[in-house]
């Protein structure tokens, strides 16, 4: 039964995960991308990893590492997407302190206020699955 109740936290996790982050594309620029989908799936995972793995540790923390870890997937899926299947999703090259026009400083900030409420939504989670 173990097995069966953490494959659906993750999995839940990951659906949630993924409707939450075509949501803020939605709202922040009026569109999404399927590819974003996954993403954000992948993105919501790794936040509920990181706090199963620090559940002491501070909130900011929690948080500056989630928005690393957000940056970082975004920063692969983007390269993989974008720059080797040209398939043009974004491009941050016109933002200041761009990494290849996939990443940039400001979305990394704002993925980090972002985290809060992620880190408190796997807080009550995990308490779900629990």
């Amino acid at each position: 039964m173990g097995k069966c109740r953490n494959f659906s936290a993750w999995a839940s996790t990951f659906v949630i995960g993924g409707f939450g982050y075509n949501l803020i594309e939605i709202l922040w620029q009026g569109r999404s991308h399927w590819t974003m989908t996954l993403t954000g799936g992948v993105c919501l995972c790794i936040l509920y990893g990181i706090r199963l793995a620090f559940p002491r540790g501070g909130i900011l923390s929690r948080c500056a590492l989630s928005a690393c870890a957000i940056t970082a997937v975004e920063f692969a899926v983007g390269c993989v997407v974008n720059l080797w299947l040209g398939m043009g999703v974004w491009s941050y090259s016109s933002l200041p302190f761009n990494l290849l026009g996939q990443v940039c400083l400001t979305y990394s900030l704002l993925w980090f206020l972002i985290s809060f409420p992620c880190d408190m939504l796997c807080g009550k989670m995990k308490k779900i699955f629990s």
